[in-house]
């Protein structure tokens, strides 16, 4: 974003907080990272107001921490979660599939009331009882394609304070790659912030820098000609024209920080489709099979085969450098391209199958 400066109005200032109007209208950049600095203040979690600006200047106060929150999507909900500000979430749309949270809150996640399968209908999003509505499909015009958004005017009458993730919502629309992980991590703190959660959001945000840190000292100085070409292939969004991850998707920082070369990071956006005409071309050393959760270990393994086997048979794919070698990483899809914290164990996992030795 040209000017996405956050600010705490108490003393905790976040550099990069959660975005909180990046609109259609807006022209937001989820990778950049010249966010002010904090100011001077005790910065203590719980203080308020805290009040979030996003790019084009607008701003949203919470005099208090939110009391019933509704997201958008499954990415913002695990970030509540894992904060412990999930007794806060009142509903969702986009539910994550059963299984595909770990233990404990996968049981969260399962009892929060589903507003609906894909975009929450506007007239039930207004009259949920939320007190705010985390948004995550800014760029995509969700809203617009699947039905109406509504208004920030509406949300304004309905009592509703309506913020964006700024490392999904905005992706699309940076003005640069994304590379790395600081808006997922900005959002982290900036959740944590907005809900009075700050201290487990700084353990969450440690814990990330730390395993990203160790794979870069292993793997971030390999030239770049001597990195491994990488191909994501969602399987689950069908084989008959794949889905590219380009460069403003998170996935392209988690392949980038893994030591790796996404071959579509020359597209421009977050995903598109391509012939696999294109992919032959690009030939990848590698072939992450992109899975969703299935929600056991067992059904998931079989999907994975049925991916690998569909590569290994196709007779435009069965030629691919990766599928004639056998490299194949099953590292499920959501760890890869929604913006969470686990997108740190994804780049820990993928360092490790291409760097063997090298990364602990």
């Amino acid at each position: 974003m040209r000017s996405r400066v956050w600010r705490a109005t108490t003393a905790a200032v976040l550099g990069g907080l959660l975005a909180a109007g990046c609109g259609s209208e807006g022209s937001g950049d989820s990778g950049d990272s010249d966010q002010a600095g904090p100011t001077a203040g005790k910065g203590d979690s719980a203080d308020y107001p805290v009040t979030v600006t996003d790019c084009t200047g607008a701003k949203t106060t919470f005099a208090s921490a939110p009391k019933q929150i509704v997201t958008s999507n499954a990415s913002s909900l695990e970030l509540l979660l894992r904060l412990g500000a999930g007794d806060k979430v009142i509903g969702t749309g986009f539910p994550p599939g059963k299984g595909t949270l770990p233990g404990e809150l996968d049981a969260q996640a399962q009892r929060v009331k589903v507003l609906s399968d894909t975009v929450i209908p506007k007239e039930k999003l207004l009259g949920s009882g939320a007190d705010l509505y985390i948004d995550t499909f800014a760029s995509m015009n969700m809203g617009g394609g699947m039905g109406d958004a509504p208004t920030e005017e509406e949300f304004e009458a309905a009592g509703i304070k309506h913020t964006f993730l700024k490392s999904t919502a905005c992706a699309a629309m940076s003005k640069s790659p994304v590379t790395d992980l600081s808006a997922v991590e900005d959002d982290i703190t900036s959740l944590g912030a907005v809900t009075g959660t700050s201290a487990k959001a700084k353990e969450l945000v440690a814990g990330m820098k730390e395993k990203i840190d160790a794979v870069q000292k292993a793997v971030g100085g390999t030239p770049e000609d001597e990195r491994p070409t990488y191909f994501f292939f969602d399987y689950d969004a069908g084989t008959k024209q794949p889905m590219a991850v380009c460069n403003r998707q998170v996935a392209n920082a988690v392949i980038g920080l893994a030591g790796a070369r996404n071959v579509f990071a020359d597209c421009d956006g977050d995903f598109k489709q391509v012939g696999w005409e294109d992919v032959i071309a690009k030939n990848p050393d590698w072939i992450q099979l992109g899975v969703r959760d299935r929600g056991s270990d067992a059904a998931n393994q079989k999907a994975f085969d049925e991916a690998q086997k569909w590569l290994e048979s196709n007779s435009a794919t069965k030629g691919l450098k990766a599928a004639e070698e056998g490299r194949f990483l099953r590292i499920g899809s959501e760890r890869t391209t929604i913006a969470g914290v686990t997108n740190a164990d994804a780049v820990e996992e993928i360092a490790k199958t291409l760097y063997p030795g090298k990364v602990g």
